[in-house]
């Protein structure tokens, strides 16, 4: 007599969470102050203004825009302050940083905004091997949005997994 293959990994109820799922799908435009520079070290309130205005805004309208300085250069708070100002104007949404650090900063938004309602009681398995910005700070924020929530945290696969917390 044959007994049938049971996969009991599809029969334990394991909601997976692949942190790929919250890095941004949407590209981010970077917005350099360098050009406005003068002399690639500082920033004249008259020039720079001047650079602001003649800029063509639209090619960031509704988009995702991180503002920095490719340059080790002085720069105003003002002068960023300036650049937000015309960027809202075309409804951008606005970041400070490299495309690396917009890039994590909307991770961790996107992780924070995470609906937890179907993870309430749930057995819950994060994916290891996940190719994300700052994968370390990742994982610790994950947790402590989970913990409250689930019945049970796992890291790994279902086939292999490392039990990370349990409420009794």
């Amino acid at each position: 007599m044959e007994m049938p293959i049971v996969n009991k990994i599809e029969k334990a109820n394991i909601q997976q969470i692949d942190l790929i799922d919250f890095v941004a799908k949407s590209p981010i435009l970077i917005f350099d102050l360098k050009p406005g520079l003068w002399q690639e070290m500082v920033i004249k309130e008259k020039e720079f203004r001047t650079f602001v205005k003649e800029i063509n805004w639209e090619e960031f309208k509704g988009k995702t825009v991180g503002i920095t300085c490719s340059v080790d250069a002085i720069i105003p708070a003002w002068a960023f302050m300036l650049v937000s100002v015309a960027l809202k104007k075309v409804d951008a949404n606005i970041y400070y940083g490299s495309q690396k650090e917009v890039e994590a900063e909307l991770f961790f938004d996107n992780l924070k905004n995470m609906d937890l309602t179907d993870l309430k009681d749930q057995r819950v398995m994060v994916k290891g091997c996940s190719n994300i910005p700052n994968p370390t700070k990742a994982y610790i924020e994950l947790t402590n949005l989970l913990v409250p929530h689930v019945k049970s945290l796992m890291f790994g696969e279902p086939c292999s997994a490392v039990p990370v917390f349990k409420n009794k």
